[in-house]
């Protein structure tokens, strides 16, 4: 069985758990209702009938290199065109520059569907749309009138170029450097070298549009010295034609673990005096330019996890449905063929294939209900009537980016082991397919800010956010959720309202305990950054299945209960075997630094 698109359980998603449906009865959305299911339903069709069929296909066959040039598998190059000719590109683009202006969210579903398709395909297209973010937030006028328009439609692709050979995560330490060239047209010369660029070169448009940061000579140490260049594969004619080739060229690609399908490129500046560059902002301030391009390709990373742990959970589920391997309890039979006299079953019937099913089904939609109120929060950031509405729903996206990121890929590599665990020693070949899933998805976990480095930006910048009052507004809404599950007063949630009020107390203990040792970044709330970022994605996670099941249970009998008896019971495997590692999780945050700091423990 291949990829489908599950369209159902993202629109009861966004409408019911992310928020989507509540901005909309406040008009924020506008009239958007039954577009909703339509733009949802033609971008599933084309990730299910379009895309997917690409994606084994894709990674056997690579991205060959040669003299520069890379070649993108049979098939991407007609499927880039069509899926660009079909507006996808442009869906939440501003419409003053060709975009449909369609709310953030609606784009997040379209971009799991896509990564759920093929990862390898999905993930250049997200670093184009947060191209058009940066560039639309901070270029100049020429800039946006020369380069906008043929970003937003696709006919052109964006990369995002940060990391360079001796620096890897620090960022401050890039040495790749700018002059000004002292020409008419403000331009500037680039010259250096950056690694793991995604999609930096290839054969899909004929144009591709590169935002490197860079710094110019007296500039200030570390990243307040950076600024942010546009520089394009090809320079344009004055009638917007592609003139002259820039000085920039891929050198090589890498050999990688996974998404072999995707190029990741090591780029070349400057080998005939300098790559011509246009300065993106203000001097000396690119991070602030670059950050609106990484927040945005955060998320979508974060999608990705997933899109991965979504196709990896479809195609466990439908092995373990037809493989016949052992023998259920209390069944026995004329004889299953294997010499017993006992009738072997699918291995659905085994009691740890299904605890592993669950689990797989119930991070994928936790995680899932965490970016896509990420994507609703954004929204509202941009649309609210009022600025303080604006103000607070920025807040929120901020708190829950380092969370989406971090947790949805984390569980997208949990998921995909999971998922070649389910299929015993045939998820250990190729042939299968589980382990391209798990290969694609580790990666995540590692860009767009390692996860380690999600969870400290988790505690030491969004935790302190107006004296820790955005985390505890949260708190309150998480509370709001328990109180709900418990007043619903139905036996089929069995234990999920003690254990989620367990997990949202473990968190709120957790968060005061940091809070308590900011601002000065104390290695003991270093250490317990990430286990505490997995706390708060329980917690979130948990709760907001919860609201989902609660939905289902007000409109049992409606074509929107997306199956009520199957939510709840999500939704209490979740309270009952995950989110109950909440307490747990709390004690290591307060109390595992001593041991985690220790040089004795790592040995020699």
């Amino acid at each position: 069985m291949g990829y489908r698109a599950p369209v159902a359980d993202i629109l009861f998603t966004l409408r019911h758990a992310a928020g989507f449906e509540a901005a909309r009865g406040e008009g924020l959305y506008g009239d958007l209702g039954d577009e909703l299911e339509a733009v949802l339903d033609a971008a599933g069709r084309f990730a299910t009938d379009v895309l997917a069929p690409l994606n084994a296909p894709g990674d056997r066959f690579g991205t060959p290199f040669k003299d520069g040039h890379v070649t993108t598998p049979p098939g991407w190059k007609e499927a880039y065109r069509a899926w660009a000719g079909g507006g996808w590109n442009s869906l939440a683009a501003p419409p003053e520059w060709g975009g449909q202006g369609l709310p953030r969210a609606v784009g997040a579903a379209c971009i799991e569907m896509w990564n759920s398709a093929s990862m390898a395909f999905g993930i250049g297209p997200t670093l184009t749309m947060a191209a058009v973010d940066a560039l639309a937030a901070h270029g100049a006028e020429h800039l946006k009138k020369a380069y906008l328009p043929k970003l937003v439609s696709g006919e052109w692709m964006g990369t995002m170029q940060l990391t360079e050979p001796h620096a890897g995560s620090d960022v401050g330490a890039l040495r790749t450097r700018a002059e000004r060239a002292g020409s008419p047209d403000g331009s500037y010369r680039i010259t250096g070298t950056k690694i793991f660029v995604t999609f930096g070169e290839h054969d899909l448009t004929d144009n591709i549009i590169h935002f490197v940061l860079a710094r110019l000579a007296g500039a200030p140490d570390g990243t307040r010295g950076l600024s942010l260049f546009l520089v394009p594969k090809f320079l344009g004619r004055p009638d917007g034609a592609l003139g002259l080739r820039n000085d920039v060229r891929a050198h090589s690609i890498e050999h990688k673990m996974g998404l072999h399908a995707s190029p990741t490129c090591t780029m070349v500046y400057g080998d005939h005096g300098g790559a011509t560059g246009f300065l993106v902002g203000e001097e000396n301030r690119g991070m602030a330019c670059m950050f609106t391009m990484m927040n945005a390709a955060r998320l979508a990373v974060g999608l990705q996890g997933v899109g991965v742990a979504e196709a990896a959970t479809q195609q466990a589920l439908a092995y373990a449905r037809e493989r016949r391997q052992g023998h259920a309890a209390g069944r026995r039979g004329a004889g299953g063929g294997d010499g017993t006299g006992r009738e072997s079953v699918p291995i659905i019937a085994h009691a740890d294939v299904r605890r592993m099913l669950v689990t797989m089904r119930a991070l994928t939609r936790a995680a899932r209900a965490i970016c896509y109120a990420t994507a609703v929060a954004l929204d509202r950031a941009e649309l609210a009537a009022d600025e303080t509405s604006r103000r607070v729903a920025n807040e929120r996206a901020a708190l829950l980016t380092p969370v989406a990121k971090a947790f949805a890929t984390d569980i997208g590599s949990e998921v995909a082991s999971l998922g070649i665990q389910v299929h015993g020693g045939m998820g250990f070949i190729e042939e299968t397919g589980a382990a391209q899933f798990y290969r694609d998805a580790r990666i995540a976990q590692i860009y767009e800010g390692t996860n380690g480095i999600q969870a400290i930006d988790l505690v030491t910048r969004k935790l302190p956010m107006s004296g820790g009052g955005v985390v505890r507004g949260y708190l309150g809404e998480l509370r709001r959720t328990v109180g709900a599950v418990k007043a619903a007063n139905d036996p089929a949630f069995g234990a999920t309202g003690e254990r989620l009020d367990e997990a949202v107390e473990s968190l709120a203990q957790a968060s005061e305990w940091m809070l308590a040792r900011l601002p000065t970044a104390s290695d003991a709330a270093l250490a317990g950054a990430t286990p505490y970022l997995r706390l708060f994605g329980l917690a979130a996670g948990c709760a907001m299945l919860a609201e989902e099941a609660l939905a289902a249970s007000r409109h049992a009998g409606d074509a929107d209960a997306a199956d009520k008896p199957g939510r709840i019971a999500v939704t209490r495997f979740f309270a009952e075997n995950l989110a109950a590692q909440a307490p747990a999780l709390a004690g290591i945050v307060t109390t595992g630094a001593v041991a985690a700091l220790s040089i004795a423990g790592i040995g020699r």
